[in-house]
């Protein structure tokens, strides 16, 4: 009880702000969003290193994939905004003439947003953007595990935000259940497959919306017609960014077996020129989060044969960049999301028994195919089903604002990014205006005979 009560206090308080209709001002969250980004860019080496005390993450990733993203984000949705949340003029059905019809985006209420520790910072103010834009109060849980990154975003809100509108709320597990005990108009989740059942369930007891952000198992098909070099460069760029941390990383490779072992050794040469002959002493490769996943991850390198790679540090929460050759569909390591720097490589010899195997798994967050052949490419489109695509690269398609990006059956549900964030936030709400000028009675009983009128109108 002693965890419930400041949450409630806080929810309590926003929902009293946002009954005073202060931020449906379009004035009113653009200063705020306007306020959010220099709080962003006034903290970035904060941040940073934050990050770097969480993850290891190195001062480049730590810009270009949380903090510049937030803030180009930002600039997006603040140059817009007025033009998203402005009534939208559709048509008006015949039967209901003389009328206007439009379509209206109002803001949800009180919305929760409980970020991961992957990408501590991003993942909690990439939503946040949309939730101010679309003039909701917010309630922030950061993830407990980059305890770093949360202490420094709980401070950060606290000195720049009204906590009537904008409030972070740390703790652990306890905090979280305290939290989902409340009625929230919108839950953001981003986090684990088992941990989103869980909000789904805490959720339904109140019919709240949720969107989840979750993960799976990525395939990545390379075809024999790909260029070998490059492609093995995207793909050891992809995958152990964020030491493999990162949900839409390739999580296992599907190799045409006529290109199997080109491809492993043009992986060992990739992984060697981004991060050296030994990549623990590169400031570039960062590490693992705690002791549990460590130990995790460990654990399954005695699977398959090492081509590269399977040094550890406990005391680092170091794993060297993998690669592991031999593993098959039965494999343990094929189980679940690896979520880590360990890439296993299956081959396969037929297009249509790759594709078999994928869509026997649940539906992954992400899909790589890399190929050459735009039969191809529109081959594995139309057969697969993922919550994004992208050929011939890696991870990018994240990047792109005009893009959705969520995932699909277990993988996730709803979507974000640009003006999807502000969607995501909102109500559409549908406005039908009718004149008093003409009223014809055909509605009205007594029906009498109208029913053969009514099927010659709309035959």
């Amino acid at each position: 009880m002693l965890a419930q009560l400041p949450s409630l206090e806080k929810i309590t308080q926003q929902r009293q702000f946002f009954q005073t209709g202060e931020t449906r001002n379009i004035e009113f969250r653009l200063s705020q969003l306007k306020r959010l980004k220099q709080l962003i860019l006034k903290n970035q080496d904060a941040i940073a290193l934050a990050l770097k005390a969480d993850l290891g993450k190195p001062q480049f990733e730590a810009m270009g994939a949380e903090i510049l993203l937030c803030v180009e984000e930002l600039n997006l949705t603040i140059k817009n905004l007025k033009n998203w949340a402005k009534p939208q003029r559709v048509s008006a059905p015949l039967s209901q003439f003389p009328s206007s019809a439009r379509v209206i985006c109002e803001p949800l209420g009180v919305v929760l947003i409980i970020g991961a520790w992957n990408y501590p910072f991003q993942l909690v103010i990439a939503p946040l953007i949309g939730a101010i834009a679309a003039g909701n109060c917010a309630i922030l849980k950061p993830s407990e595990l980059a305890a770093n990154t949360s202490k420094l975003i709980a401070d950060l809100i606290a000195k720049t935000f009204d906590p009537k509108l904008i409030a972070v709320v740390e703790g652990g597990k306890e905090t979280t259940q305290a939290l989902l005990a409340e009625k929230f108009d919108h839950i953001f989740f981003t986090g684990s497959h088992r941990v989103g059942k869980i909000i789904m369930e805490a959720a339904a007891k109140h019919l709240t919306p949720v969107t989840l952000e979750l993960g799976g198992k990525n395939p990545c098909i390379i075809e024999p017609d790909t260029p070998v070099e490059l492609t093995a460069k995207r793909i050891a760029w992809g995958k152990f960014i964020n030491a493999g941390q990162t949900c839409i990383a390739p999580d296992y490779l599907l190799v045409h077996n006529s290109i199997k072992d080109e491809l492993c050794q043009a992986l060992v040469g990739a992984i060697r020129e981004l991060y050296g002959e030994n990549p623990a002493k590169s400031p570039d490769y960062a590490r693992i989060i705690n002791d549990f996943h460590f130990e995790r991850l460990r654990a399954l390198l005695n699977e398959g044969k090492i081509a590269v790679g399977g040094e550890t540090n406990a005391e680092e929460h170091y794993i060297a960049p993998t690669v592991l050759d031999g593993v098959n569909w039965n494999s343990e390591i094929m189980e679940e999301e690896i979520f880590g720097p360990i890439l296993p490589l299956i081959e396969y010899s037929n297009l249509e028994e790759a594709i078999a195997e994928i869509n026997a798994r649940p539906k992954p967050l992400a899909l790589y195919l890399f190929s050459k052949s735009k039969t191809t490419q529109q081959r594995v489109l139309n057969s697969t089903s993922s919550g994004g695509v992208c050929l011939n690269d890696t991870i990018v398609h994240f990047i792109s604002p005009e893009l959705p990006f969520g995932g699909v059956g277990e993988s996730g549900m709803g979507a974000y990014h640009g003006k999807l964030t502000f969607d995501t936030f909102s109500h559409k709400k549908g406005v039908l205006k009718r004149s008093f000028l003409l009223d014809l009675k055909l509605r009205y009983p007594p029906y009498g005979g109208k029913v053969k009128l009514l099927k010659w109108l709309f035959k």
